[in-house]
Formats: C-alpha cells, structure tokens, sequence
C-alpha cells in the first residue's frame, strides 16, 4: 500500500489543473457574501492572471447578480 501511495500523491500534485488553496470554498462564499448578501449560485476556482482565485456569483434579494473574485491564497477580494 505504501508503495502505491507516494507515487499516487506525486502525481496528483503535479497534474495540471490541480489547484492547492490556501482558503477553502466555504471561506471564499464567506467573504463574497459579505461584499454581496444573498444567495449562492455559484463558485467555481480558476486561474486569473497568474494567481489562483475563486469566482462566486451571488444573487441579492433585489435581484441582482454579483461576481466576487477572490484571491485564494490570501482570501483577499480583487474585484467585487
């Protein structure tokens, strides 16, 4: 077992495509809800710009559809 696993977690990190955060989804849809109160329609992590972010779309109880783009290492919002 021991064997299988060293190779299986090198591999996993070196994929492209995988993303190590420092702040979790919850703790993203956290902050955006405090920039934007409402409901959570969706969050989806990517690369922007060199800098690994989360997206989250929040819809405010007038209706309104938001875009939080936070840093996700730092938790920082870029844009709002």
């Amino acid at each position: 077992m021991k064997q299988l696993l060293f190779p299986t977690l090198l591999a996993l990190l070196l994929m492209p495509g995988i993303v190590l955060a420092d702040i979790g989804e919850k703790q993203a849809i956290s902050i955006a809800q405090g920039v934007h109160p409402g409901r959570v329609l969706a969050v989806k992590q990517v690369e922007q710009s060199g800098t690994t972010v989360y997206r989250v779309k929040t819809l405010s109880a007038g209706g309104d559809v938001n875009i939080v783009v936070i840093d996700a290492e730092s938790g920082k919002v870029i844009s709002d």
